[in-house]
């Protein structure tokens, strides 16, 4: 081959080695730069795979994906703190005994060792438990101070023997004796000093009566016989007949409506004696 052939050839070569060279540089070049580019931006370099993608994760909501609302708190559940064996339903000396037609004293006789003689305006001198007699005093003069009304005592202690001369027979309109909730020394039927209504059921709709109904739990005392328990109590309406059974027992019936003792207590309804 002449030589001018030969050095042809040669500068070919060397030209194609330069461009395969060249052409794998510029590939690495590539390479490098998409790993760098990937590293300083966080995310994976091309045509690899997350690992959370891998593992079947989903990705993170992007700016524009709303979170989700937290549901509300479900409200707290109201918890019953009174203490309802405080004091005995059965004792006779207790302040919230329950006397009723299938609850009889006992014993049948029983009469307070603490009665004393209640200084209010009244028909029949009135005696009470030391305790209900306190009550009774500080109610009368919240009614005069806050209203001025006056109120005065139809009836409170009655022993066994005066209920056996009072009982006459009717089982809705008084006790047996023995099963009288005067017996206990804690109740007291109240009327208006003027003697309007008195022992009628008529009084609830006079001044007092509204009076005695809207505020005597505030001194200790509920209604003991209201008008549409007596199926449950026993007895028909009597708005004078006022049962001390104490201040947080009082408040407690009133802040939750209950009305009657068996209720509150969940005793049997006593309609009827046995």
């Amino acid at each position: 081959m002449p030589a001018s052939e030969r050095a042809g050839s040669s500068d070919e070569a060397r030209q194609q080695r330069r461009l395969v060279i060249a052409g794998s540089l510029s590939l690495a070049l590539v390479a490098v730069a998409v790993v760098v580019i990937g590293a300083v931006s966080g995310g994976p370099a091309a045509g690899s795979t997350s690992n959370s993608t891998a593992h079947g994760a989903s990705a993170s909501p992007g700016p524009g994906t709303p979170r989700p609302v937290p549901g509300a708190a479900p409200a707290p559940a109201s918890v019953d703190t009174f203490d309802r064996t405080a004091h005995s339903l059965d004792d006779p000396n207790s302040i919230w005994v329950v006397v009723n037609k299938l609850r009889p004293l006992n014993p049948q006789d029983f009469e307070p060792e603490d009665l004393v003689d209640v200084p209010v305006p009244h028909t029949w001198e009135p005696m009470l438990r030391q305790e209900a007699a306190d009550a009774v005093v500080a109610m009368f003069e919240a009614a005069s101070d806050e209203a001025d009304l006056a109120l005065a005592s139809n009836s409170a202690f009655r022993s066994y023997s005066s209920q056996e001369s009072i009982y006459d027979g009717d089982d809705l309109l008084t006790a047996r004796p023995g099963f009288s909730e005067h017996q206990t020394g804690l109740v007291m039927d109240i009327g208006a000093e003027s003697g309007e209504c008195s022992l009628a059921t008529c009084f609830a709709d006079t001044a007092e009566g509204i009076w005695l109904r809207d505020n005597a739990w505030r001194f200790g005392f509920i209604l003991r016989y209201p008008a549409d328990k007596t199926p449950v109590a026993g007895y028909e309406f009597e708005p004078w007949h006022y049962r001390y059974v104490g201040v947080p027992l009082a408040t407690e019936m009133h802040e939750t409506g209950v009305t009657t003792l068996e209720e509150f207590f969940g005793l049997p309804a006593a309609p009827d004696y046995e």
